[in-house]
């Protein structure tokens, strides 16, 4: 069992955060207390999802965000440094998926290449920029959303359910190299410390895999279930682990 806290007060930054998974683990955070930042490309819609949550009387705050555009990132840590003069919890959720019949073989580099700035160079945009302000932190988390199709264990184990879903060139391998990332930064981050873990919510029922339950791959949890485990990693004790993969059940293999 991992051990968490619930740090009321800390200032949370959700990426990807107006709709499904970001969405809730936004609203999970800021039930818990926490101050959340709700980042969303689109201005109305990171606006709309902040004011669901401050409907229920948490704290949240829109902001526009997309992780591709370095500009727009650095003018959103600007905000945040303005508004909080701080971070203490950046969860790098916003990501995208190619159709499950878009098969190695036949890959659209273009397409592949952005999966690829979206997923991972997107957090690398976004965690750069947001360095200064999680330093100025006492306990600073950083949780990379990844995927248990980024496992290179399951995703090459005849057991696993995970080995059944369509071969594709690029989401699989985009997340893989999220977890890879993630162990670099815990590795630099940990004398500072930070907490750095990937997470994978499970096979949950949202619009990023809406191709996959076309192509009869069933997704049995819903969004809320899936949070949860995002927002057990982002409140982690200061005795927490830092550099793993995590699911609702503990660590993972790579």
């Amino acid at each position: 069992m991992i051990e968490t806290a619930s740090p009321t007060g800390a200032v949370a930054l959700v990426t990807g955060a107006n709709k499904g998974i970001g969405f809730q683990t936004a609203l999970q955070l800021a039930e818990r207390g926490l101050t959340v930042v709700v980042g969303a490309r689109a201005p109305e819609r990171g606006k709309a999802a902040a004011d669901e949550i401050r409907a229920t009387g948490a704290d949240a705050h829109p902001v526009t965000l997309d992780v591709t555009d370095p500009a727009i990132v650095r003018q959103a840590a600007r905000w945040i440094d303005e508004r909080f003069g701080r971070l203490d919890v950046l969860v790098n959720n916003a990501g995208t998926a190619e159709d499950p019949g878009h098969r190695p073989s036949a890959a659209d580099l273009d397409l592949v290449r952005g999966i690829f700035e979206t997923n991972v160079f997107g957090v690398l945009t976004v965690t750069n920029a947001l360095l200064p302000l999680l330093r100025r932190s006492v306990a600073p988390r950083i949780v990379n959303v990844s995927s248990g199709m980024g496992s290179l264990t399951t995703q090459s184990s005849p057991e696993s359910y995970l080995a059944q879903a369509p071969a594709t060139a690029a989401y699989p391998a985009s997340k893989s190299a999220l977890n890879a990332l993630t162990v670099q930064y815990a590795k630099e981050l940990g004398q500072h410390g930070f907490l750095v873990n990937a997470v994978t919510p499970g096979p949950c029922d949202t619009d990023l895999t809406k191709e996959l339950q076309s192509a009869g791959f069933a997704m049995t949890r819903t969004a809320a279930q899936g949070a949860a485990v995002i927002v057990r990693l982002a409140t982690l004790g200061p005795d927490g682990p830092t550099g793993g993969f995590f699911g609702e059940d503990g660590p993972l293999p790579w």
